[in-house]
């Protein structure tokens, strides 16, 4: 996308009649970024600038709707700007570098607030909620690298100002400040947790059914002192469930199931739900079952839902043929990406009753079919407009409606209806056709003028339009020019949350203006109280429809009513629900009464459950010496009278009263390393709950080391060891890839024997893991069918040199091979002298056998070789120098002195017989032996006696995974690692 190099400012005072252009700075080039009108005042207007170079950037300020503009250069990128919903010249700008300023002279001055705070995550003060008017809540990142809810006064907010209303990490992008609600999400041990505020009272958890377990949560509506959610649960994939709360928002019952999902850039979600504007508790929703899509509506916040009613007959008077149970009418209710067009439902608050939408007639909602339907009674009746969709404007609180056509192609007609759609005219508000952008009316002020933007060509500039009905209505609407209608739902009961409701509307005879002071809103009349004023309350379900008596309310499952809430104190009392809520902001009168005579019920003592240690930023491995936060949780039961134990693993033991009530973290540092088992027993009269936690404490790994033989034969054991530092005993595993393998096999040990039964190159790579330290190496074995091993030794002088490094035992043995190569003439290439580990310090000479090339130069055969070997070290030609003059001498040792192989248990993996140390085996009816270092195995299975021996792989099996059992042939045991 190219870059915008020149921006051109204009402006009209008379509804579009005229436009003049403005000239920010005469004779310098401006850019204009963004622009931001004052909600309280719109005589005050900023303009976001950028300099060609993008080097800085700067505000131009208005006050008087942009007549004239005075330019204020800033000291940083703006992302975006907020105002005050009440103070005009206060604003907060959020950076691109993430910083958060706030100005209280509209843009002159400049404080930072905060660093690293989260786009769109800043909220101001909420007029009648908050104490402070001027609180700023803000998401904000820590030094620790999570995310905390802060808020701070924009006077004073420093460190010390900055006040947690939660004291934990919250989820990033989570928090969200609604009306007489604050939200937020924070996830731990992969358990994500919804947490709500009602009126800046404590943070408690929101409490939706149990089995909910949802995925995603995402908030619809906080109006009324109701909040409406819609949940993902965890068997739903392209749906949400529509649940309502109680006034505080923690309660929450379910409304209505499977509303269709879609998911939009950047993750974004989208779900077909739609508050119509004008009355309240009307809602539209697109359902999804079993893959058809069907809209429903709601006249009482959810309690209840209907199919929407078809027209009998289509715009040209035919009859649709669409009769209920196997026909409705369904709508698209999707939101507009343009915002100066409208989506496809369109409802407007100053219009109540009025809804435009395209859909279609039949079983289910089809995706490709756009007919716009209208109501006018709120959904109670629906006629069929246009065969395609078009945009919608309302002007006059409704009394015009313009519609233009959804199109790609130029236009140059507009539709227009002033009596609710049932009649349309055309107007031709062009001479040239216009690719239409958008349709704009004066936002707020209910005007009978508008105008169309657009573009003749892609390449034209904009074109503006204006459009005036004022000619067309001569006077001022009196009482005269006014009828009345009701509202009801689909029953046409008019009781509709707890109130019989009249609006009043112009009569399709009567031209004339309605007027910005026009109000539509006309009687309203308080009903008795009936059962669908009720709705199920939080542990309970509504009966199916198949039964008699839908309006009966049971408890689930997992809800005991008599069961005192997890914040009854002892001492209080708690009202045990009968399983029926009224309606929040329903407003019925007397009646009945569902919920009446609940009974009062005594807090009784209850014992600590759901108890919880873990560390601050949920880490189980830490170093020595570093400080740890140690935080303890209890979901259920009383805490003023319970008493924690804690212990901390390594010799501090400590009493703690009110430790959950405070939230305070026990403050720790280890010292030594090793694993450590933290406990915190609580306990009250009426029972008690444990919490146990290991924590690991460790060094970070510094070095690793592969050290193999670099060659061996087909079957024959051939040892792997890591050799690590820190050794970090207990602590590590080890992750071991042989060959092409893309699955690892673990182990405590350090060391794993194994087997090849191919010739060729093979690839070993192991990882160790310590805590959340991993380091790697990998070697390269040859794997031969042929060679010959000549044991070594060396003078005793070698062992007070040697430190037993891999590396010190790498050289040596290079020393030698260089040496034996010399004094022989065979080939470097075909001596590996490999120096094993400890003391005595001793030696094999791998003699390779040359592969047969027809250039290649005669060589010593392999007796000849042997023989030349034998000969310089019997005559002890090999020799090297140490520190200090010291000679070492190289000789063959004696056969018969070499070190008893290790022993262990035998896995093989896919391609290898592998042997793995240190692990107990349970077998049936067998005593569980543990196997050293230098122990042979010896396990009972079925009664028969069998040692782990040197085996060779079954024939045909390859280097198939393999579990030896001595005598019982081709009896295969799966060998788990304790």
């Amino acid at each position: 996308m190219g870059k915008v190099l020149e921006s051109s400012l204009w402006r009209s005072s008379d509804f579009g009649t005229s436009y003049t252009k403005l000239t920010l700075q005469p004779g310098i080039t401006t850019v204009i970024d963004n622009f931001y009108i004052c909600p309280t005042n719109k005589r005050k207007v900023i303009l976001v600038s950028s300099s060609l170079s993008d080097r800085d950037q700067s505000l131009f300020l208005s006050t008087d709707e942009g007549a004239t503009f005075q330019k204020q250069p800033i000291p940083f990128f703006v992302e975006t700007l907020i105002f005050h919903p009440k103070e005009e010249d206060k604003i907060l700008a959020y950076t691109k570098e993430s910083k958060l300023y706030v100005s209280s002279d509209l843009g002159k001055k400049w404080t930072l607030l905060q660093e690293r705070v989260t786009k769109d995550h800043v909220f101001w003060a909420v007029s009648g909620v908050d104490a402070d008017p001027d609180l700023v809540h803000v998401e904000a990142q820590d030094l620790s690298g999570g995310f905390r809810y802060v808020t701070c006064p924009i006077h004073n907010c420093s460190e010390k100002t900055l006040t947690a209303p939660f004291a934990g990490p919250i989820d990033q992008g989570s928090l969200t400040v609604q009306d007489d609600y604050i939200f937020f999400k924070a996830t731990a041990a992969n358990r994500t947790k919804y947490h709500v505020s009602y009126r800046r009272n404590e943070f408690v958890l929101m409490k939706l059914p149990k089995y909910a377990l949802p995925k995603d949560l995402q908030i619809i509506s906080t109006d009324e002192s109701q909040v409406f959610v819609a949940v993902q649960e965890w068997y739903q994939v392209d749906t949400y469930n529509l649940y309502q709360s109680d006034l505080r928002g923690v309660h929450y019952a379910l409304a209505l199931e499977d509303v269709r999902s879609s998911r939009q850039a950047e993750e974004s979600v989208l779900i077909d739900i739609l508050e119509v504007r004008g009355v309240k508790g009307v809602f539209l929703a697109n359902q999804k079952i079993d893959g058809k899509v069907m809209t429903l509506i709601t006249y009482n916040k959810g309690r209840d839902w209907d199919y929407l009613r078809p027209p009998s007959v289509d715009m040209n008077g035919k009859p649709t043929n669409c009769k209920p149970p196997d026909c409705h009418l369904h709508l698209h209710l999707r939101w507009a990406d343009n915002p100066y067009v409208s989506g496809t439902v369109h409802t407007k608050d100053t219009a109540p009753g009025l809804i435009m939408g395209a859909g279609n007639l039949g079983s289910q909602l089809v995706e490709y079919k756009e007919e716009m339907y209208i109501t006018s009674d709120c959904g109670h009746t629906w006629r069929q407009v246009f065969e395609e969709e078009h945009h919608i404007l309302y002007l006059d609180h409704g009394g015009v409606i313009v519609a233009i056509k959804d199109t790609s192609i130029p236009l140059k007609i507009l539709k227009f209806s002033v009596d609710e759609g049932l009649t349309w005219s055309t107007h031709n508000f062009t001479s040239t056709s216009v690719f239409v952008d958008g349709l704009l009316s004066e936002p707020g002020d209910e005007t009978l003028v508008m105008t169309v933007f657009g573009h003749i060509s892609f390449r034209s500039d904009w074109e503006l339009v204006k459009v005036d009905f004022r000619p067309s209505f001569s006077r001022q609407c009196s009482e005269e020019d006014y009828s009345s209608w009701d509202l009801s739902n689909l029953q046409g009961d008019r009781c509709i949350m707890g109130q019989q409701r009249s609006f009043r509307k112009r009569k399709s005879t009567s031209w004339c203006i309605k007027g910005r002071s026009f109000t539509s809103a006309l009687t309203s009349r308080v009903c008795e109280c009936r059962d669908s004023d009720f709705l199920c309350d939080y542990g309970f379900e509504r009966s199916p429809s198949s039964e008699s008596n839908t309006n009966k309310c049971s408890a689930n499952f997992w809800f005991n009513p008599l069961s005192p809430p997890d914040d009854c104190a002892l001492g209080q009392t708690y009202a045990s629900s009968l399983g029926y809520r009224k309606v929040v902001s329903n407003m019925c009168e007397g009646g009945v009464d569902l919920q009446q005579g609940p009974m009062q019920l005594q807090c009784p003592l209850t014992p600590p459950r759901g108890l919880q240690v873990s560390i601050r930023g949920e880490a189980v491995a830490v170093r020595p010496g570093e400080d740890i936060l140690f935080v303890v949780r209890q979901e259920q039961g009383d805490v003023l009278t319970t008493k924690y134990q804690v212990d901390l693993g390594d010799g501090f033991k400590a009493m703690y009263v009110n430790l959950t009530l405070t939230g305070e973290p026990i403050r720790h540092r280890y010292e030594s390393p090793g694993i450590y088992r933290v406990s915190v027993r609580a306990e009250n009269m009426a029972g008690h709950d444990e919490a146990v936690l290991f924590v690991q404490v460790n060094s970070p790994l510094q070095a690793l080391y592969l050290e193999v033989v670099p060659v061996v034969g087909i079957n024959q054991e051939v040892n792997l060891t890591a050799v690590l530092l820190p050794l970090n005993p207990n602590l590590t595993v080890f992750y071991w890839w042989i060959g092409h393998s893309l699955q690892p096999l673990l182990s405590l040990d350090n060391s794993v024997t194994t087997r090849f039964s191919d010739t060729g190159d093979v690839r070993v790579t192991v990882q160790a893991a310590c805590g959340n330290s991993v380091l790697q190496d990998s070697r390269v074995l040859r794997v031969l069918d042929q060679f010959q091993v000549m044991p070594l030794e060396f003078s005793k002088e070698l062992d007070a040199y040697n430190p037993n490094t891999p590396e010190w035992r790498e050289d040596v043995g290079l020393v030698v091979t260089r040496l034996l190569s010399k004094e022989t003439s065979v080939p470097e290439e075909l001596l590996v002298t490999v120096v094993k580990p400890g003391l005595p310090t001793l030696a094999d000479l791998y003699v390779l056998v040359p592969a047969p090339r027809p250039t290649r130069k005669r060589s010593l055969s392999s007796d000849k070789t042997l023989t030349a070997i034998r000969q310089v070290l019997k005559a002890q030609k090999i020799s090297f120098l140490l520190r200090g003059g010291v000679r070492v001498l190289v000789a063959l040792r004696d056969t018969g002195t070499g070190l008893s192989p290790w022993s262990s248990v035998i896995l093989s993996p896919l391609g290898q017989n592998l042997k793995l140390k240190k692990f107990s085996l349970f077998c049936k009816d067998t005593v569980p032996l543990r196997l050293g270092r230098f122990t042979h195995a010896s396990i009972n299975i079925a009664g028969n006696s069998a040692h782990s021996p040197h085996s060779q792989p079954e024939p045909g099996r390859g280097q198939g995974l393999q579990g030896h059992t001595g005598s019982t042939p081709g009896l295969l045991w799966p060998l788990a690692l304790l």
